[in-house]
């Protein structure tokens, strides 16, 4: 059977849990939903739930080590679970795309991201898909850290909320099909942020 691995970047807890550097976990826990996957439960360095679906075992994950130590988390599920690095995918955060945009790759160096760059560090490589979905910029100079730690106003959250279905969507197409089909899928642009009306079948 196929195996597909995502990890969803951010921080435990409650307190971390509506800000802008967990919409890795935010993305991960509504594609756990739209698969109606089993509830999260506890494993080392996760938070993990899995299944099976269209010949392929789901493997989602929400790491509790913190953003900064992530590659823990990954390195470790990747050799428990004999993972090809194509099989596996980040979600995070990215601040130099739009809120409202994402842009799948299939490698890629860190681009200042410390969860990231900590997953490069401990895979030893760049060569692995990652989902970066676009926070936006607006922060004064020197204030990068708050801005990732606080949450979205009442208007990005709406916009963040639309983008949670092209991002499902965009996961199961590389899931199912594969990262060349899922990059049409993802990798829009602004102007094009309705629904998409051609999406593949998943049921």
């Amino acid at each position: 059977m196929k195996k597909r691995a995502f990890f969803g970047l951010g921080n435990p807890g409650r307190e971390y849990a509506l800000t802008r550097h967990n919409v890795g976990y935010r993305i991960v826990e509504a594609l756990a939903l739209a698969l109606e996957a089993p509830p999260f439960r506890s494993h080392r360095y996760v938070e993990m739930t899995e299944l099976d679906f269209r010949g392929i075992r789901w493997y989602l994950f929400r790491p509790t080590t913190y953003m900064n130590r992530s590659g823990d988390a990954v390195a470790y599920w990747q050799a428990k679970l004999a993972l090809d690095y194509s099989e596996l995918i980040v979600i995070l955060d990215e601040i130099q795309l739009p809120l409202g945009r994402m842009r799948l790759t299939p490698q890629g160096a860190a681009g200042g991201h410390n969860g990231l760059a900590h997953v490069i560090e401990r895979l030893g490589r760049i060569d692995f898909p990652r989902l970066r979905i676009g926070i936006g910029r607006h922060f004064p100079r020197g204030k990068q850290v708050e801005y990732v730690l606080s949450p979205f106003s009442p208007n990005e959250e709406a916009v963040f909320q639309s983008l949670i279905p092209r991002a499902i969507d965009c996961l199961m197409t590389w899931a199912i099909h594969g990262i060349d089909q899922a990059m049409n899928t993802c990798n829009q642009r602004l102007s094009t942020l309705s629904p998409i009306s051609s999406s593949p079948d998943f049921a």
